[in-house]
């Protein structure tokens, strides 16, 4: 079955996030050179590398935010003690549920499938929970 294009831009989307928010990267404004050079580098096609972007830009901007709901959501972990696969996971489906464009189960669904594709063994179950409390929380289930 092939990927879709919003699938393949959402794993486009964490790479970039991953570059971000890696140890040493100092995470603050949108590294827009590093992801240039990292969307350059994959080949996409154009709507996969502009959703990617726009998506992952969008994670940057809303950080705060988007960490505060998911500390809510995830009660006994802290979210500096997440792998950044896992905690890009859920800032990335925790944006497209909040801003309300995507179907919350789309995003969940396709949250899962990146932990299965890029996380640990337990991140796709991890993740699922969590994002579903989001939803709730956030009144989109």
């Amino acid at each position: 079955m092939p990927v879709r294009a919003e699938t393949r831009a959402r794993a486009l989307a964490l790479q970039l996030l991953y570059a971000w928010d890696s140890p040493g990267n100092g995470r603050g404004e949108v590294p827009q050179d590093v992801w240039s050079r990292l969307v350059v580098q994959q080949h996409p096609r154009a709507r996969v590398a502009e959703l990617a972007l726009a998506l992952a830009e969008a994670v940057v901007t809303g950080q705060s935010d988007l960490d505060e709901r998911i500390a809510r959501a995830a009660e006994r972990w802290r979210l500096e003690r997440l792998g950044v696969v896992d905690r890009n996971v859920l800032r990335l489906a925790t944006h497209e549920i909040v801003a309300g464009d995507t179907p919350p189960k789309v995003a969940i669904d396709e949250a899962v499938r990146l932990a299965k594709w890029f996380g640990g063994e337990k991140s796709p179950g991890f993740v699922n929970g969590v994002l579903d409390r989001v939803a709730r929380d956030a009144g989109r289930l």
